[in-house]
């Protein structure tokens, strides 16, 4: 790859991806467990806080930035399908998109919204809603997470 443009993009593309996948790591590996220790009222009014938290300028530039340089990423190996680079550069783009994006906003959102209209007062309705949410909410969080760190490395690998 001998556009230096190009170069940047697939560069930042890598790091952006990297560092959502990052974060859904720390999610994957110690927040969903702390937050299901506690009492399923307090997990859920954490969760609340946190999902009211990252819905920022910082995030929202990082992940959705993120997305739209692979969308041009994708055009880009389109283009130039015959180039060594294409291949995985389309491949680990596509998978930021899918299992970054998409999943997230197809699945994580919908989980997030249903838990915000829920009290966090103790009761065993709550209290269902709550282990419900951990093990679906912290599966397709699994998958981001693998999605994000495998777009990371092969937009890595496109640039050799």
């Amino acid at each position: 790859m001998t556009d230096p443009v190009l170069f940047l993009l697939v560069l930042l593309a890598a790091l952006g991806s990297a560092l959502i996948g990052g974060l859904f790591f720390a999610f994957s590996a110690c927040v969903m467990s702390a937050l299901g220790r506690l009492p399923a009222h307090q997990g859920m009014a954490a969760m609340q806080s946190i999902n009211r938290a990252i819905l920022n300028p910082v995030f929202f530039s990082v992940f959705f930035g993120t997305g739209a340089v692979c969308a041009a990423l994708t055009a880009v190996a389109l283009v130039n399908w015959s180039e060594p680079y294409a291949a995985w550069l389309a491949t680990g783009a596509a998978l930021y998109l899918i299992g970054g994006i998409l999943v997230t906003v197809v699945f994580n959102v919908p989980l997030n919204r249903a838990l915000a209209l829920a009290s966090s007062v103790e009761n065993a309705e709550n209290d269902a809603l709550w282990r419900r949410y951990l093990s679906s909410w912290t599966a397709w969080n699994h998958l981001r997470l693998v999605a994000c760190l495998a777009a990371s490395a092969l937009l890595v690998i496109s640039l050799y």
